[in-house]
């Protein structure tokens, strides 16, 4: 009997499982605004090597530090509905494939980033991702309605290491794009966290709808959400952007916003949920923006 095909099959599913351990929505979002920092560091199109062996680094260091925080948040995930499907909690993956996993890819990435790309970009990554695997996924998850503030510093990383990675050097730009997705994160997160935040609350975990109340919560995101529409006027106002990204942040702001703004008022998880998927288009869309405003900037 053939057994050829059952083989196949089962180790493409064992790959399936092991690629959704990294959370790869997760990562392609965190290597595009890395590619962003790459691009806007450059006044042509970057060196070949360091836009691929850049962003394949830190894709593989960012893939590593979400497979750890599911090890480390296994018995969590198991609890809630909205990650009990993933690999661990279903024993897709088991324990020593899935630490494996987290392994290779952060010893592939490290290796990538120190060779062929710089030593500054490999220890600002390395420090990004262990940052957001230990001290958020440990530390401030479980203990602080304030989690994803703090923790948000490690998600906002990855522009100034795409900016490391073409330059070597860190300069005030990469920053301000870190501040914007640093005050982007709350409310991005905080409208998933009402939306489940019944999940949370079972799972023990301190979110900010489950120990203030969501009346609270939605109030602190129409707070944000006001500050990040000011944060990302901050590329114009140093002249490191021009009229093509200021027209499209005011639009895009001002849609961020209307949706905080409904939320405030109509407490149902529908909106929650739509201003969470919409917060993941703003911030595409406004880095494109970046992008095409930076090349546009330079002419012919």
């Amino acid at each position: 009997m053939d057994t050829s095909y059952p083989l196949a099959h089962a180790a493409a599913a064992r790959a399936e499982a092991l690629w959704r351990l990294g959370k790869p929505r997760v990562v392609a979002l965190i290597t595009f605004t890395a590619v962003v920092g790459m691009l806007l560091a450059s006044p042509g199109v970057p060196a070949a090597g360091a836009l691929l062996f850049g962003s394949l680094g830190i894709a593989l260091l960012a893939t590593s530090a979400a497979a750890l925080n599911c090890v480390v948040e296994r018995r969590i995930d198991a609890r809630m509905a909205r990650t009990r499907a993933r690999p661990l909690p279903t024993a897709a993956v088991g324990m020593e494939e899935a630490v494996g996993y987290v392994a290779v890819t952060g010893i592939a990435g490290l290796a990538i980033l120190g060779t062929l790309v710089n030593p500054l970009t490999m220890f600002l990554t390395a420090g990004t991702f262990l940052g957001y695997a230990v001290i958020y996924t440990v530390l401030l998850k479980p203990l602080t309605p304030q989690n994803i503030v703090i923790g948000g510093a490690s998600g906002a990383m990855p522009p100034v290491l795409g900016w490391a990675a073409v330059t070597g050097t860190l300069a005030p730009e990469p920053l301000l794009l870190f501040l914007i997705i640093f005050v982007w994160t709350p409310p991005h997160f905080w409208a998933l966290a009402l939306y489940r935040r019944h999940d949370y609350a079972n799972a023990g975990i301190p979110m900010l709808p489950v120990t203030h109340g969501p009346g609270f919560t939605r109030h602190f995101i129409l707070l944000y959400s006001v500050a990040l529409a000011a944060t990302t006027l901050a590329p114009f106002a140093i002249g490191s952007a021009g009229v093509v990204y200021l027209a499209a942040a005011v639009v895009l702001d001002a849609q961020f916003v209307w949706h905080a703004w409904r939320l405030a008022r109509d407490p149902r998880d529908a909106n929650a949920m739509r201003l969470f998927r919409f917060s993941i288009t703003y911030l595409a869309l406004l880095f494109a923006a970046l992008v095409a405003d930076h090349y546009l900037r330079l002419g012919p």
